[in-house]
């Protein structure tokens, strides 16, 4: 006997999608940027310049990838996708970790040749290209700080618009380093230092992305604190073959075998433990979408427990 809530969630209550404006937002901000960027470069012959706007397009692109994906996930299950496409927020965190990483690699290596090529750069529009994309990212931070704890898309695009933030400074340390003391390989410095700095994060997300394919257990889900809670409510005995994954972000789910006094096998007791589960579930840890088999104990012989 089982008990669980409806899978298909209506438009917004994805973690991503209850952000979309935020992320739009932030698109909009972040490709008005890359064009000031792009101009500067080109005018200034900086790289790091160059390579912050090839940064921040990336960044916006992921970010317009999510957006989509959490459009995707609006649409209701079917008898073939019991869940939905909710799962489409998480292959679009996947596309962003990889483009990331592909925009690292061609800007550490373009600056690497730069080394030896270094050509005349106007630090002054270089400078002021910089620092309009620093206040630029800055904002984009503040208007995605409260979606990232709750969205992987949206803690994706955070750490992106952060790692923008932190090439922006290098860029305008490079400019100041190149106006004070004429050493234009700072600029190239400053490159390898932007490509540098997104590695981390794609390791990250990638990580996180990889977590949610295999099913693992929230990483804020402790399996032996859920157990203890189950165990507490009256009329249980036992609980086994516990699985707690995630759908997409926002989204946990939990089924176990629950084990029960033969005293509650009852019409009305059984309703009564069933509540007495998904309250506790759903108040302790955030789990509304709950599935339990109820079993008597002397069904305990015909089980084959995977796991405890």
């Amino acid at each position: 006997m089982g008990h669980s809530h409806s899978h298909g969630l209506p438009a917004g209550t994805t973690a991503t999608g209850r952000h979309r404006h935020r992320l739009l937002l932030v698109v909009c901000i972040t490709l008005a940027v890359v064009v000031v960027q792009v101009a500067g470069a080109f005018l200034s012959g900086s790289l790091a310049l160059l390579a912050d706007a090839g940064h921040m397009l990336s960044d916006a692109a992921g970010v317009g990838i999510a957006l989509l994906a959490a459009w995707i996930a609006t649409r209701p299950a079917s008898a073939r996708r019991t869940y939905g496409y909710q799962r489409a927020e998480v292959l679009a965190a996947l596309a962003n970790a990889v483009l990331l990483a592909v925009i690292a690699v061609v800007v550490f290596l373009e600056a690497l040749r730069r080394f030896n090529h270094v050509p005349e750069i106007q630090t002054g529009t270089m400078l002021l290209a910089a620092v309009l994309g620093a206040v630029a990212n800055l904002a984009c931070l503040l208007i995605l700080r409260k979606g990232q704890a709750e969205s992987l898309n949206v803690r994706g695009a955070y750490l992106e618009v952060l790692g923008d933030l932190l090439g922006s400074l290098a860029v305008i340390a490079a400019a100041v380093v190149i106006a004070v003391t004429g050493f234009r390989q700072a600029d190239a410095i400053a490159s390898v230092l932007i490509a540098l700095m997104i590695l981390p994060r794609v390791w990250g997300l990638l990580r996180e992305v990889v977590n949610v394919l295999l099913e693992a257990t929230p990483r804020d889900v402790e399996v032996q604190s859920v157990r203890e809670h189950i165990l507490a409510a009256e009329g249980v005995l036992d609980v086994h073959d516990i699985h707690i994954w995630t759908i997409t972000s926002g989204v946990p789910v939990f089924s176990a075998h629950v084990v029960l006094a033969d005293d509650v096998l009852s019409a009305v007791g059984l309703d009564e433990v069933l509540d007495r589960l998904t309250h506790c579930l759903g108040d302790h840890f955030d789990t509304e979408h709950c599935t339990f088999q109820l079993e008597p104990a002397s069904h305990a012989v015909h089980e084959t427990r995977h796991h405890d």
